[in-house]
This record gives structure tokens, C-alpha cells and sequence, in this order.
């Protein structure tokens, strides 16, 4: 399907010629192609672990374009330390373009507690994601101007992803970029160590993919990658990637 993206000139995608074309490519490749044909108004969205750090390691150390990519992350007030960490020492490392968005008005957990109650995420974790993921993403992509964006999804992640394609159209038809989509936990691993790309501690303690803090615990062997996500919520997305 072609289709394409409004702004001041409208950009043309061909979603299957696209997919077909880079089925077998290099995630690389997929984000050189990004970088050639969408010059302004691409974004990418991290939560940084460690897909996303190999994206950014790509497009930071790699491709190095004139115009760094914006990178968005989401502050729900709730992150592991080590993540906060890590996102501190990827500025210093890839100098990043670093765009972070949160609740508006609520600068702490307690505050957001006093805000909302304690342990929102027990109560309502629909309300909890749509306050510290869903809006402050929407918005981070309307106020960066996004007509693309990138994200660290992969298809043998969960169940849930197995279909996903490495170029997409979100709710708002922007173009969305699945880079890794093809490949295994193993694939990009070996990339890291390959590349000596920076990651979080916690991913050598059990936690293949981390979310907030509260909602976030050890995978088991011969668990999915994201059964740590929301145990027993019967869920492994946040809403992220269903309603935007």
C-alpha cells in the first residue's frame, strides 16, 4: 500500500515494496534508509534497553548524520535506578538529542502518588499507562514534529509481536520503524558485544526487558522475553504500540 505522511511535503510510502525490500537487511541498512529519505521529522522512542541501545549505538556511532535523530524517552517517575543511570551515561557517551517528556506537574514518585493515589498501577493500570506512556508520548511526537519513528521492537519478544513488520503506519499514519524486528535476542546481543555498546546492569540479573520499577520482575528460563512485564496482569504491552 502506498501511502503518505502530511507535512509541508508530503512524503510517499510503499509499505509493502518497503517491507519486502528489507525483510532480509541489516537493521542498519533499514535506518540508513531512514536517514536518506526522511531528512526531518524522524524520531526515535527508547525506553533504553537494550534494542533500543543498539539502535542508538547504530545511529550515533555508525551512521552519524549532520542532524542528530531525537531521541524521546518517557520519565514515568517510576524507572529502576539503573536505567535512569544509563540514560545519564548514554548523554555523555553518544552525545545524544535527548527529548524526555512525563506527566506535566508531577516532578517525583510521591508527587505522583499525591496526584493520584498510591499504587496506581494496582488500581488502574490502564490510567497509569495512560499517564506516563501514552500522552507524554503523543505528545512528545506532536511537539518533535514526528512523521516517522523508530522503535525497538522485535518479533520473537512475545507472542503478541510475532507479525510485526519492519515498517508500519501508527494511528496518526506516521511511519513507524521496526529496525530489529527480524531479529533474535541472540542476534542483537552479539551485536553488543561486537560494538561494545553500552546497556543496562539489569539485564544480567534476569530481566531481559525492563519496564517501571513496580511492574517489572525476573524472567525465568524458557520464559518469553517480556514475561517480566505486568506478571500477572495478563498483559505485555502497556498500550504504547496498540493505541498510537
Amino acid at each position: 500500500m502506498s501511502q503518505f505522511v502530511a507535512s509541508e511535503n508530503p512524503i510517499f510510502f510503499d509499505l509493502e515494496e518497503l517491507n519486502q525490500r528489507f525483510e532480509t537487511a541489516h537493521p542498519r541498512d533499514v535506518l540508513a534508509w531512514c536517514l536518506e529519505n526522511i531528512p526531518t521529522g524522524l524520531v526515535q522512542s527508547s525506553a533504553f534497553n537494550v534494542n533500543g541501545m543498539v539502535i542508538m549505538h547504530i545511529l550515533y556511532q555508525e551512521l552519524r548524520p549532520i542532524q542528530p535523530v531525537p531521541v524521546l524517552f518517557l520519565d514515568t517517575l517510576h524507572h529502576f535506578p539503573e536505567t535512569l543511570a544509563l540514560v545519564h551515561k548514554a548523554q555523555e557517551v553518544y552525545a545524544l538529542n535527548l527529548k524526555v517528556y512525563k506527566v506535566p506537574d508531577v516532578d517525583s514518585r510521591e508527587a505522583f502518588a499525591v496526584c493520584y493515589g498510591e499504587a496506581l498501577w494496582d488500581r488502574d493500570i490502564d490510567k497509569f499507562h495512560q499517564l506516563t506512556k501514552i500522552e507524554p508520548l503523543e505528545r512528545g511526537l506532536k511537539e518533535l514534529q514526528a512523521i516517522a519513528w523508530i522503535t525497538g521492537r522485535r518479533r520473537n519478544q512475545s507472542s503478541i509481536r510475532a507479525t510485526t513488520p519492519i515498517f508500519q503506519f501508527d494511528k496518526k499514519q506516521r511511519l513507524k520503524i521496526n529496525p530489529l524486528a527480524t531479529w533474535t535476542s541472540e542476534d542483537v546481543w552479539a551485536y553488543v558485544a561486537e560494538h561494545d555498546v553500552i546497556y543496562n546492569p539489569l539485564h544480567d540479573q534476569g530481566y531481559p526487558s525492563i519496564g517501571d520499577e513496580p511492574t517489572t520482575t525476573p524472567v525465568s528460563q524458557g520464559e518469553d522475553e517480556r514475561a517480566g512485564r505486568w506478571r500477572g496482569k495478563d498483559r505485555s504491552e502497556c498500550g504504547m504500540h496498540v493505541f498510537i
